[in-house]
Protein backbone atom coordinates (compact mmCIF):
# COMPACT_ATOMS: atom_id res chain seq x y z
CA UNK A 1 0.00 0.00 0.00
CA UNK A 2 1.54 3.41 -1.08
CA UNK A 3 2.10 6.07 1.67
CA UNK A 4 -0.64 8.79 1.80
CA UNK A 5 2.54 11.17 0.62
CA UNK A 6 3.06 9.18 -2.46
CA UNK A 7 0.23 10.99 -4.76
CA UNK A 8 0.88 14.32 -3.55
CA UNK A 9 4.90 14.38 -4.44
CA UNK A 10 3.81 13.28 -7.61
CA UNK A 11 1.86 16.02 -8.19
CA UNK A 12 4.64 18.25 -7.05
CA UNK A 13 6.92 16.60 -9.33
CA UNK A 14 4.64 17.67 -12.10
CA UNK A 15 3.84 20.74 -11.15
CA UNK A 16 7.41 22.03 -10.66
CA UNK A 17 8.39 20.50 -13.87
CA UNK A 18 5.60 22.55 -15.68
CA UNK A 19 6.86 25.34 -13.92
CA UNK A 20 10.11 24.76 -15.26
CA UNK A 21 9.16 24.98 -18.80
CA UNK A 22 6.64 27.70 -18.50
CA UNK A 23 9.19 30.07 -16.98
CA UNK A 24 12.94 31.08 -16.91
CA UNK A 25 13.41 32.31 -13.83
CA UNK A 26 11.66 29.47 -11.72
CA UNK A 27 14.64 27.26 -11.31
CA UNK A 28 16.92 29.83 -10.47
CA UNK A 29 19.04 29.52 -6.70
CA UNK A 30 17.35 32.79 -5.35
CA UNK A 31 13.63 31.89 -6.57
CA UNK A 32 14.19 28.49 -4.90
CA UNK A 33 15.28 29.94 -1.91
CA UNK A 34 12.11 32.39 -1.83
CA UNK A 35 9.52 29.72 -2.25
CA UNK A 36 11.30 28.03 0.73
CA UNK A 37 10.76 30.95 2.92
CA UNK A 38 7.21 31.19 1.81
CA UNK A 39 5.96 28.17 2.50
CA UNK A 40 7.82 28.07 5.66
CA UNK A 41 4.62 29.72 7.07
CA UNK A 42 1.81 28.24 5.84
CA UNK A 43 4.22 24.75 6.78
CA UNK A 44 4.23 25.52 10.37
CA UNK A 45 0.89 26.53 10.92
CA UNK A 46 -0.61 22.95 8.92
CA UNK A 47 1.71 21.04 11.41
CA UNK A 48 -0.89 22.02 14.03
CA UNK A 49 -3.76 21.80 11.79
CA UNK A 50 -2.28 18.02 10.40
CA UNK A 51 -2.63 16.95 14.14
CA UNK A 52 -6.23 18.46 14.68
CA UNK A 53 -7.62 16.91 11.05
CA UNK A 54 -5.64 13.35 11.77
CA UNK A 55 -8.62 13.51 14.93
CA UNK A 56 -10.97 14.61 12.73
CA UNK A 57 -11.26 18.25 13.87
CA UNK A 58 -10.73 21.36 11.99
CA UNK A 59 -9.09 24.79 13.24
CA UNK A 60 -10.32 27.80 11.80
CA UNK A 61 -8.96 30.42 14.41
CA UNK A 62 -4.85 29.76 13.29
CA UNK A 63 -5.10 32.64 11.13
CA UNK A 64 -6.35 35.26 13.24
CA UNK A 65 -4.46 34.05 16.88
CA UNK A 66 -0.88 34.00 14.31
CA UNK A 67 -1.92 37.90 13.88
CA UNK A 68 -3.08 38.10 17.30
CA UNK A 69 -0.02 36.34 18.77
CA UNK A 70 2.42 38.31 16.57
CA UNK A 71 1.20 41.56 17.01
CA UNK A 72 1.35 40.93 21.05
CA UNK A 73 4.91 40.07 20.78
CA UNK A 74 5.61 43.37 18.48
CA UNK A 75 3.52 45.68 20.81
CA UNK A 76 5.83 44.03 24.17
CA UNK A 77 8.64 44.55 22.32
CA UNK A 78 8.34 48.44 21.27
CA UNK A 79 7.35 49.01 24.76
CA UNK A 80 10.52 47.97 26.61
CA UNK A 81 9.95 44.66 27.70
CA UNK A 82 12.66 41.83 27.38
CA UNK A 83 12.96 40.08 24.25
CA UNK A 84 12.63 36.35 25.84
CA UNK A 85 9.55 37.75 27.85
CA UNK A 86 7.62 39.43 25.05
CA UNK A 87 8.30 36.18 22.69
CA UNK A 88 6.96 34.17 25.22
CA UNK A 89 3.99 35.77 25.60
CA UNK A 90 3.36 35.14 22.21
CA UNK A 91 3.63 32.03 21.77
CA UNK A 92 1.86 31.19 25.32
CA UNK A 93 -1.01 32.93 24.11
CA UNK A 94 -1.27 31.16 20.95
CA UNK A 95 -0.81 27.93 22.61
CA UNK A 96 -3.68 29.58 25.27
CA UNK A 97 -6.34 29.96 22.19
CA UNK A 98 -5.85 26.36 21.30
CA UNK A 99 -5.99 25.00 24.46
CA UNK A 100 -9.17 27.24 24.83
CA UNK A 101 -11.11 25.30 21.68
CA UNK A 102 -9.89 22.21 22.85
CA UNK A 103 -11.43 22.45 26.02
CA UNK A 104 -14.80 23.63 24.06
CA UNK A 105 -14.42 20.62 21.40
CA UNK A 106 -13.46 17.74 23.49
CA UNK A 107 -14.81 18.21 26.94
CA UNK A 108 -18.18 20.60 25.79
CA UNK A 109 -18.55 18.51 23.28
CA UNK A 110 -18.52 21.41 20.97
CA UNK A 111 -18.65 21.00 17.07
CA UNK A 112 -15.19 22.22 15.96
CA UNK A 113 -16.17 24.33 12.97
CA UNK A 114 -18.37 25.90 15.22
CA UNK A 115 -15.54 26.40 18.07
CA UNK A 116 -12.60 27.66 15.66
CA UNK A 117 -14.99 29.69 13.71
CA UNK A 118 -16.04 31.81 17.02
CA UNK A 119 -12.72 32.07 18.22
CA UNK A 120 -11.53 33.17 14.77
CA UNK A 121 -13.73 36.43 15.12
CA UNK A 122 -12.30 36.78 18.98
CA UNK A 123 -8.85 36.70 18.28
CA UNK A 124 -9.45 39.07 14.88
CA UNK A 125 -11.32 41.43 16.80
CA UNK A 126 -8.80 41.32 19.99
CA UNK A 127 -5.69 41.85 17.73
CA UNK A 128 -7.78 44.92 16.37
CA UNK A 129 -8.90 46.65 19.47
CA UNK A 130 -5.86 46.27 21.11
CA UNK A 131 -4.02 48.17 18.35
CA UNK A 132 -7.16 50.27 16.54
CA UNK A 133 -6.38 48.60 13.54
CA UNK A 134 -3.01 50.28 13.13
CA UNK A 135 0.47 48.19 12.79
CA UNK A 136 2.46 48.28 15.81
CA UNK A 137 6.18 49.33 14.78
CA UNK A 138 9.40 50.35 15.70
CA UNK A 139 10.82 47.01 16.78
CA UNK A 140 13.99 46.54 17.72
CA UNK A 141 16.90 45.55 14.99
CA UNK A 142 17.69 42.34 16.46
CA UNK A 143 14.29 41.08 16.53
CA UNK A 144 14.99 40.78 12.32
CA UNK A 145 16.50 37.88 13.02
CA UNK A 146 14.16 35.32 13.32
CA UNK A 147 12.57 36.27 9.93
CA UNK A 148 15.32 37.62 8.05
CA UNK A 149 18.76 36.24 9.58
CA UNK A 150 20.97 33.21 8.46
CA UNK A 151 22.32 30.16 10.64
CA UNK A 152 24.72 28.16 8.39
CA UNK A 153 23.64 29.49 5.24
CA UNK A 154 19.83 28.33 5.94
CA UNK A 155 17.33 31.30 6.20
CA UNK A 156 15.89 31.24 10.38
CA UNK A 157 12.48 30.82 8.85
CA UNK A 158 13.51 27.72 6.69
CA UNK A 159 15.33 26.06 9.61
CA UNK A 160 12.34 26.45 12.24
CA UNK A 161 9.98 24.87 9.41
CA UNK A 162 12.49 22.04 9.17
CA UNK A 163 12.49 21.44 13.47
CA UNK A 164 8.95 21.82 13.56
CA UNK A 165 8.19 19.14 11.29
CA UNK A 166 10.94 16.67 12.49
CA UNK A 167 9.77 17.16 16.09
CA UNK A 168 5.85 16.65 14.63
CA UNK A 169 7.49 13.40 12.40
CA UNK A 170 8.39 12.02 15.72
CA UNK A 171 5.67 12.99 18.11
CA UNK A 172 3.12 11.17 15.11
CA UNK A 173 5.01 8.52 14.04
CA UNK A 174 7.20 7.26 17.32
CA UNK A 175 5.28 7.61 20.33
CA UNK A 176 2.18 6.69 21.91
CA UNK A 177 0.55 9.95 21.92
CA UNK A 178 1.03 9.46 17.74
CA UNK A 179 -1.16 6.64 17.92
CA UNK A 180 -3.85 7.79 19.70
CA UNK A 181 -4.19 10.55 17.74
CA UNK A 182 -4.44 8.60 14.83
CA UNK A 183 -6.67 5.96 16.55
CA UNK A 184 -8.95 8.40 18.18
CA UNK A 185 -9.49 10.05 14.20
CA UNK A 186 -10.36 6.12 13.25
CA UNK A 187 -12.51 5.44 16.01
CA UNK A 188 -13.22 7.68 18.55
CA UNK A 189 -15.67 5.29 20.68
CA UNK A 190 -13.49 2.21 20.24
CA UNK A 191 -10.26 4.23 21.98
CA UNK A 192 -12.69 5.69 24.85
CA UNK A 193 -14.01 1.71 25.13
CA UNK A 194 -9.59 0.75 25.37
CA UNK A 195 -9.45 2.91 28.30
CA UNK A 196 -7.75 6.02 26.80
CA UNK A 197 -8.72 9.58 27.59
CA UNK A 198 -9.24 10.62 24.27
CA UNK A 199 -10.00 14.17 25.53
CA UNK A 200 -7.06 14.74 26.94
CA UNK A 201 -5.10 14.04 23.29
CA UNK A 202 -7.60 16.36 21.34
CA UNK A 203 -7.09 18.85 24.07
CA UNK A 204 -3.32 18.68 23.22
CA UNK A 205 -3.44 18.69 19.26
CA UNK A 206 -5.54 22.10 19.71
CA UNK A 207 -2.96 23.32 21.94
CA UNK A 208 -0.37 22.59 19.21
CA UNK A 209 -2.12 24.07 16.31
CA UNK A 210 -2.29 27.29 18.33
CA UNK A 211 1.25 27.36 19.31
CA UNK A 212 2.14 26.60 15.67
CA UNK A 213 0.35 29.29 14.75
CA UNK A 214 2.04 31.49 17.26
CA UNK A 215 5.41 30.26 15.64
CA UNK A 216 4.45 30.96 12.13
CA UNK A 217 3.24 34.69 13.81
CA UNK A 218 6.25 35.02 15.59
CA UNK A 219 8.54 34.74 12.16
CA UNK A 220 6.27 36.87 10.07
CA UNK A 221 6.41 39.55 12.45
CA UNK A 222 9.91 39.03 12.37
CA UNK A 223 10.54 39.35 8.43
CA UNK A 224 7.94 42.51 8.35
CA UNK A 225 9.28 43.90 11.29
CA UNK A 226 6.01 45.35 12.11
CA UNK A 227 2.69 43.52 14.31
CA UNK A 228 0.06 43.32 11.60
CA UNK A 229 -3.59 42.79 13.03
CA UNK A 230 -5.04 42.07 9.91
CA UNK A 231 -2.44 39.27 8.88
CA UNK A 232 -3.01 36.17 8.15
CA UNK A 233 -6.49 36.26 6.49
CA UNK A 234 -7.39 32.92 4.59
CA UNK A 235 -4.13 31.49 6.19
CA UNK A 236 -6.00 29.03 8.18
CA UNK A 237 -7.49 27.67 4.16
CA UNK A 238 -3.72 27.59 3.01
CA UNK A 239 -3.51 25.05 5.83
CA UNK A 240 -6.52 23.04 5.63
CA UNK A 241 -5.22 22.74 1.13
CA UNK A 242 -1.68 21.41 2.61
CA UNK A 243 -2.77 18.70 4.47
CA UNK A 244 -5.51 17.74 2.23
CA UNK A 245 -3.22 18.02 -0.62
CA UNK A 246 -0.51 16.09 1.46
CA UNK A 247 -2.80 12.81 1.20
CA UNK A 248 -4.90 13.28 4.90
CA UNK A 249 -8.31 12.30 5.17
CA UNK A 250 -10.47 14.93 6.24
CA UNK A 251 -12.47 13.12 8.45
CA UNK A 252 -9.63 11.78 10.51
CA UNK A 253 -7.63 8.67 11.01
CA UNK A 254 -4.98 8.80 7.62
CA UNK A 255 -2.55 10.69 6.71
CA UNK A 256 1.30 11.56 7.19
CA UNK A 257 3.36 14.78 8.51
CA UNK A 258 5.78 14.46 5.49
CA UNK A 259 2.67 14.58 3.50
CA UNK A 260 1.58 17.71 4.95
CA UNK A 261 5.17 19.32 4.37
CA UNK A 262 4.73 17.91 0.27
CA UNK A 263 1.26 20.04 0.04
CA UNK A 264 2.58 22.72 1.46
CA UNK A 265 5.40 22.73 -1.08
CA UNK A 266 3.11 22.46 -3.82
CA UNK A 267 1.20 24.72 -2.96
CA UNK A 268 4.29 27.24 -2.68
CA UNK A 269 5.39 26.47 -5.94
CA UNK A 270 1.94 26.23 -7.68
CA UNK A 271 1.29 30.38 -6.26
CA UNK A 272 5.06 31.14 -6.93
CA UNK A 273 4.80 29.55 -10.63
CA UNK A 274 1.44 31.42 -11.43
CA UNK A 275 3.00 34.79 -10.30
CA UNK A 276 6.26 34.44 -12.26
CA UNK A 277 3.67 33.87 -15.27
CA UNK A 278 1.48 37.23 -14.28
CA UNK A 279 -1.71 35.33 -13.54
CA UNK A 280 -4.38 36.50 -12.46
CA UNK A 281 -4.92 36.14 -8.93
CA UNK A 282 -8.78 35.74 -9.42
CA UNK A 283 -7.70 33.00 -11.77
CA UNK A 284 -5.03 31.57 -9.21
CA UNK A 285 -8.08 31.05 -6.67
CA UNK A 286 -9.67 28.93 -9.81
CA UNK A 287 -7.00 26.65 -10.18
CA UNK A 288 -5.98 26.16 -6.30
CA UNK A 289 -9.91 25.31 -5.54
CA UNK A 290 -9.39 22.57 -8.24
CA UNK A 291 -6.87 21.47 -7.25
CA UNK A 292 -8.14 20.53 -4.18
CA UNK A 293 -11.24 19.09 -5.05
CA UNK A 294 -9.18 16.76 -7.37
CA UNK A 295 -7.20 16.15 -4.48
CA UNK A 296 -9.86 15.42 -2.70
CA UNK A 297 -11.45 12.84 -4.90
CA UNK A 298 -8.27 11.10 -4.96
CA UNK A 299 -7.90 10.64 -1.51
CA UNK A 300 -11.22 9.57 -1.36
CA UNK A 301 -11.00 6.90 -4.23
CA UNK A 302 -7.92 5.76 -2.42
CA UNK A 303 -9.45 5.51 0.66
CA UNK A 304 -12.42 3.34 -0.73
CA UNK A 305 -9.37 1.12 -2.29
Amino acid sequence: MRSPAFYPLVGLIVVTVCMIFASDKFLTPANLENIARQVSINAIIAVGMTCVILTGGIDLSVGPVMALSGTLTAALLVAGVPGPIAIMAGLLLGAAFGIGNGIFVAYLKMPPIIVTLATMGIARGLGLMYTNGYPVSGLPEWFSFFGRGEFLGIQIPILAMVLVYIAAFILLQHTPIGRYIYAIGGNEEAVRLSGVRAPRYKLLVYGISGLTAAVAGLLLTSRLMSGQPNAGVSFELDAIAAVVLGGAAIAGGRGAILGTLVGAMLLGVLNNGLNLMSVSPYVQSVIKGAIILLAIFVSRKHHNR
